[in-house]
């Protein structure tokens, strides 16, 4: 029972401390000091660090000997790069998906489309968010290759915080869903470029509902690199 509560607490700062440097009020250069942390949440120094570990892993966050753990400067330049490697994984994942997803595997996935449609006519945010990542990760698992599963997860996971305030908005998660509904059709269809083609679109019409808040607050102009094709 300790464990898993030290995993709740460790869950929940390393959530409030993402949405505080993704939205700026962690600036880029602040160190996080475990004393402080500690004292902050009211609990031991052991699930501050893994929220620590977490933040570095996402690479959100950097240890720096003799400085300890520090915010890293996320620029919106860096977050498109991970969208682009993210869109490629996922089309990628996509087009194998499509020719060895078995028959309850391919259920599945259909059956997702209908529950995120209900899901955002409530306008619940979490839950679309929870489910949202349960059907990508169907998608991964779909293309049986363990190692693109792992390493699509990894950066899923890394580009997490930033499409939080994305996927809040009721607008966006309809989009979002009618998008899912081409994909499955593709992979539905055994259309291989097609399932690519639409998972890489998906995921630039993330990007640019991200990059355009960032560079708002950043004062930059729209995104350049991202293509749909």
């Amino acid at each position: 029972m300790a464990n898993a509560s030290r995993t709740v607490h460790s869950t929940a700062i390393a959530a409030t401390l993402e949405e505080e440097i993704v939205t700026g009020r962690l600036n880029a250069g602040s160190r996080l000091d475990e004393a402080s942390l500690t004292k902050r949440f009211g609990v031991s120094r052991t699930p501050v660090r893994e929220a620590l570990h977490t933040l570095v892993s996402r690479s959100l966050a950097e240890r720096i000997p003799f400085r300890g753990v520090i915010v890293v400067d996320t620029t919106p330049e860096r977050v498109e790069q991970m969208f682009e490697a993210m869109g490629e994984m996922e089309a990628l994942c996509g087009r194998l998906a499509s020719e060895r997803m078995k028959m309850r595997e391919r259920t599945q996935l259909e059956e997702y489309v209908s529950r995120l449609g209900a899901i955002s006519a409530q306008g619940d945010a979490e839950g679309y968010e929870i489910a949202n990542a349960q059907f990508h990760e169907l998608i991964y698992a779909g293309a049986h290759n363990k190692d693109l599963e792992e390493v699509s997860t990894a950066l899923r996971l890394k580009l997490a915080p930033f499409r939080k305030s994305q996927l809040r908005s009721t607008e966006r998660m309809h989009r979002s869903n009618e998008e899912h509904a081409v994909i499955v059709a593709a992979i539905l269809d055994r259309d291989p470029e097609g399932a690519a083609r639409a998972l890489r679109r998906h995921l630039v019409s993330a990007a640019r509902e991200v990059l355009r808040g960032l560079r708002e607050g950043t004062g930059q102009t729209a995104e350049k690199g991202l293509k749909g094709d």
